[in-house]
């Protein structure tokens, strides 16, 4: 398990953020549209993705590509909302082909069916389109260049080979 995950870091930092964003989505998206927007559930979850978006650029540059970058920031901050713009669009048409192509909204259906119907469109199956493509073009447009910025440590691995009086050669002298 630890190599899979010293492999696939990026991808396990990735899906932390998008987990934290996920969290403040479904926040925002589920305050706004049980009350002030309860009539209006695709701009609730515009409004929902854009804070997410941002909570999202800042744990992503600082934490899951912290390594990565190659741009200058403002350039690279550009990049990043119109990548998550591309997602927010992503993320909403479900919601939307939900709402007015199946028509799964009161009063042609239940609350319960609407809201499950909602959650699924909204926020399962938008979301995993969204972040998959989010991934890919962040790698790709937004933090291109791997070791662009210093801040990963990587420990090198220690030679079982090496003797007991070749380890004692190779380490530092003693602080005095």
């Amino acid at each position: 398990m630890p190599a899979f995950a010293l492999k696939h870091r990026e991808l396990l930092k990735f899906a932390v953020v998008g987990g934290t964003s996920f969290l403040v989505d479904n926040t925002v998206f589920y305050g706004l549209k049980l009350t002030i927007l309860e009539p209006k559930p695709v701009t609730a979850k515009v409004i929902a993705v854009l804070v997410a978006t941002i909570a999202s650029y800042v744990l992503s540059r600082e934490w899951s590509f912290r390594t990565r970058g190659g741009r200058e920031r403002h350039h690279e901050a550009a990049l990043f909302f119109l990548v998550s713009g591309v997602g927010l669009v992503l993320s909403s048409v479900p919601l939307w082909i939900s709402r007015y192509v199946f028509l799964l909204e009161t009063p042609d259906v239940s609350l319960v069916t609407q809201e499950i119907a909602d959650f699924v469109s909204a926020q399962v199956i938008g979301t995993l389109i969204a972040a998959a493509f989010r991934f890919w073009a962040f790698r790709r447009w937004v933090f291109p260049h791997e070791e662009a910025r210093p801040g990963r440590v990587r420990l090198a691995p220690v030679s079982k080979a090496k003797s007991k009086d070749e380890a004692a050669c190779s380490s530092p002298p003693p602080a005095e």
